[in-house]
């Protein structure tokens, strides 16, 4: 791996890890209080359960089609946004955040052990630095949102 290669993956891992110019995930859902993930204030289109979710089926879906050419995205747009407003219990929102991090962590391996620029066989010339570009774009958007409803809800802290 060249010089300049190796500077981009470590620039991805800190953009995929929350960049350094906004809130990262872990941050924007640390001390959530679990009562106010199915709040949508002011007549806002999702919860943060809804978008937290949704994160996790985005990302677990590019990470897939990065690694398998089996892997049969879901259903546009239905499948990719959770109907209920909150989740069940808590361990259904642990849960979720695991895989986030775990997801997201193993998309971070694939940084080290792919061509980031070949184009992914499967594919119709996505390659896995598009799919690590659109996972942190992805997510750092929806990171945005869920600080706003805090934010709405007065349970941000600044």
């Amino acid at each position: 791996m060249d010089n300049q290669t190796s500077i981009l993956i470590t620039e991805l891992k800190k953009l995929l890890n929350g960049g350094g110019a906004h809130v990262g995930f872990k941050d924007a859902v640390a001390d959530l209080p679990f009562n106010l993930l199915g709040e949508k204030p002011h007549n806002l289109p999702y919860s943060i359960w809804q978008l937290v979710e949704h994160i996790k089926i985005a990302q677990w879906d590019m990470l897939e089609f990065s690694k398998d050419g089996s892997h049969q995205s879901p259903k546009w747009p239905d499948e990719y946004w959770p109907k209920a407003l909150a989740p069940t219990d808590e361990a259904a929102w642990n849960n979720t955040l695991k895989q986030i991090d775990s997801n997201l962590n193993e998309f971070i391996a694939l940084l080290d052990a792919a061509d980031l620029f070949e184009a992914i066989p499967h594919g119709d010339g996505q390659s896995v630095l598009r799919e690590a570009l659109q996972i942190a774009d992805h997510n750092a958007y929806h990171v945005a949102e869920i600080v706003v409803i805090r934010r709405l809800m007065g349970a941000w802290k600044s």
